[in-house]
């Protein structure tokens, strides 16, 4: 089901999530089909989009959705860094379309998650798939693109396209 995303100012999106548990098993399929279905409608509507976390669609719990060639889930992610290098770059996001905020983040990230059965992975990531990933966690801890933003002139307006 298409799910709300919640923008930026809607308070839940400066809470800290939870963890998935066993517990939250049944729930699961039905929160990973509305990550997909939401994001799946905001790619139409906008022309973008590769990746939604839980907490933009108002669920508190650590769980990460991408789809890129094939659909990806996260549960309980874990991020590491392999080295310092960083680099700068614009950030957009779901909770705030046409706004994008240049960003710092590391070049290369190991993410450390279950899968939907809780199994552990993980997956190396470089590049936009690192900045990617390290945006989409951040949600899980209540940090939005515009708190990283490296200054205060790092907020940018750009136009989306929109099927109206």
């Amino acid at each position: 089901m298409v799910r709300e995303i919640l923008t930026l100012g809607n308070p839940q999106l400066y809470e800290v999530s939870d963890p998935v548990t066993e517990e939250d098993k049944e729930a699961l399929s039905g929160w990973i089909t509305d990550l997909h279905d939401t994001l799946m409608a905001y790619r139409k509507t906008y022309g973008a989009g590769r990746a939604v976390a839980a907490p933009q669609i108002g669920v508190k719990k650590r769980l990460l959705y991408m789809y890129l060639d094939r659909p990806y889930v996260f549960v309980n992610p874990r991020l590491t860094f392999p080295d310092g290098e960083k680099y700068t770059l614009l950030d957009d996001c779901m909770s705030f379309p046409g706004l994008c905020v240049r960003v710092e983040r590391y070049k290369r990230a190991v993410i450390h998650y279950q899968d939907q059965e809780f199994r552990e992975q993980e997956m190396a990531l470089e590049g936009d798939l690192s900045e990617l990933l390290q945006h989409e966690y951040d949600h899980l801890d209540g940090v939005l693109a515009t708190m990283r933003a490296v200054d205060n002139k790092s907020l940018f307006l750009m136009q989306m396209k929109r099927d109206f």
